[in-house]
C-alpha cells in the first residue's frame, strides 16, 4: 500500500513569545495548543512533538499513539568560542550561563555555585547566534538531542551526566499525537513505538503528573532499563538549588513487543496508547512513577515545589 503524506509546518505560542521565560508565560500547552487545534479540526491526522513539551494530561479525545526511540536525553553545554576546551567546572568565577529552564538552573546552581545563570530564549539557531556573536554568555545549556538531530554534534562542548544535571520528563523522545477514535491512524503509527522508551517515559510522565509539576517548577528525572528492571530516579529542587529531594525506585517490566495487541485496546497510561506493549509492564511503569512521587511527597516535596512556584510567579 502506497501512502502519501503531506507535512504541514506550524508555529506555537512557545515559538512566538521569545522575550519571556517559558516558566513565566502561564500557558500549559506552550508548544502544543495550535497543533492540537489543527488535529481537532481534522486539518491534520497526526502531530509530532518533542515529548517533553506534551502535558501529562492531554485534551479529551487525544492520545499519544507512538513514542519513537529516544535520542540521548542528557543536556549539553555549548561554550562561547573564546572558551573552547573548557567546561562548566573550569569557567571563571561569575561566568554567565544561558538557560531557559528552571530545572537546569536549579541543578547547575547547586553543582556549580561559582557560575551565574541568565534566561535565554529562541530556537536553536537564535540561541547559538546570541552566544557566538555577543559576549553576554560564556556558555549556554541545551538538550543534546536537539543539537544532534540538527547535525550540530560538533557544537557540543560537554555532555552533562545525571550526577551534574538530570533531564526533563520525556526529553530526547518524540511523541506522535493522534485522535483517539481514529483507529486507522492509531494502528499505523503504533508500529513506531520503541518499547524501552515507552516504559521509561510512562514512568517519568507518571512521576511528573502525580507531583503536579511542570515548567514552572524544577523537577528532574533519570531512567534506566537493565534486564527486566526499570529504574526511576526523580528529584525536586528549590529555584536556587539549595533545597532538594531525590530518590530512586525500581520495578519489573517486560520489554518484549507483541505481534498482537496486548489486553485492553483503550488502555491509556498518562496519555499513551501502546497496544502491542504488555499492559502489565505499562501499568508497572505508571505505578513506579506514582510510588516515587508519593515517596518524595512524604518527605516534603510539595512544600519545596509550592515555594518554588510562588517565587517564580513573583519574579
Amino acid at each position: 500500500m502506497l501512502l502519501s503524506i503531506t507535512v504541514v509546518a506550524m508555529t506555537t505560542i512557545g515559538d512566538k513569545i521569545l522575550d519571556t521565560a517559558l516558566s513565566k508565560i502561564g500557558e500549559k500547552s506552550l508548544f502544543t495548543k495550535e497543533l492540537e487545534t489543527a488535529l481537532e479540526k481534522n486539518e491534520v491526522d497526526l502531530v509530532v512533538h518533542s515529548l517533553k513539551d506534551l502535558p501529562t494530561t492531554l485534551p479529551p479525545g487525544f492520545t499519544i499513539g507512538a513514542i519513537c526511540k529516544r535520542e540521548i536525553p542528557f543536556d549539553a553545554v555549548v561554550l562561547h568560542p573564546s572558551h573552547a576546551g573548557k567546561s562548566l567546572g573550569t569557567l571563571v568565577e561569575r561566568s554567565i550561563v544561558g538557560t531557559s529552564s528552571l530545572r537546569r538552573a536549579a541543578q547547575l546552581k547547586r553543582r556549580f555555585p561559582h557560575l551565574e545563570f541568565k534566561d535565554i530564549r529562541g530556537n536553536l539557531n537564535t540561541r547559538l547566534k546570541k552566544l557566538d556573536e555577543k559576549d553576554d554568555y560564556s556558555a549556554i545549556v541545551l538538550a543534546a538531542a536537539g543539537l544532534r538531530r540538527m547535525g550540530w554534534d560538533s557544537r557540543i562542548s560537554q555532555i552533562l551526566e545525571p550526577e551534574d544535571c538530570m533531564y526533563a520528563v520525556g526529553q530526547g523522545a518524540l511523541g506522535v499525537e493522534v485522535r483517539m477514535n481514529d483507529s486507522e491512524v492509531l494502528d499505523m503509527v503504533s508500529t513506531l513505538h520503541h518499547t524501552e522508551t515507552v516504559l521509561r517515559c510512562i514512568a517519568e510522565r507518571s512521576f511528573m503528573k502525580h507531583l503536579e509539576g511542570g515548567c514552572s517548577v524544577p523537577v528532574a528525572v533519570h531512567t534506566v532499563i537493565n534486564g527486566n528492571q526499570l529504574y526511576l530516579t526523580g528529584a525536586v529542587y528549590s529555584l536556587d538549588g539549595s533545597d532538594s529531594l531525590k530518590d530512586t525506585m525500581q520495578t519489573s517490566v517486560s520489554t518484549q513487543t507483541q505481534d498482537e495487541e496486548c489486553g485492553d485496546d483503550d488502555a491509556q497510561h498518562v496519555g499513551v496508547t501502546a497496544k502491542r506493549i504488555p499492559q502489565s509492564s505499562q501499568a508497572a511503569a505508571e505505578k513506579l512513577g506514582i510510588d516515587l512521587a508519593n515517596l518524595l511527597l512524604s518527605k516534603g516535596a510539595k512544600e519545596i515545589l509550592t515555594v518554588a512556584r510562588q517565587l517564580n510567579d513573583a519574579r
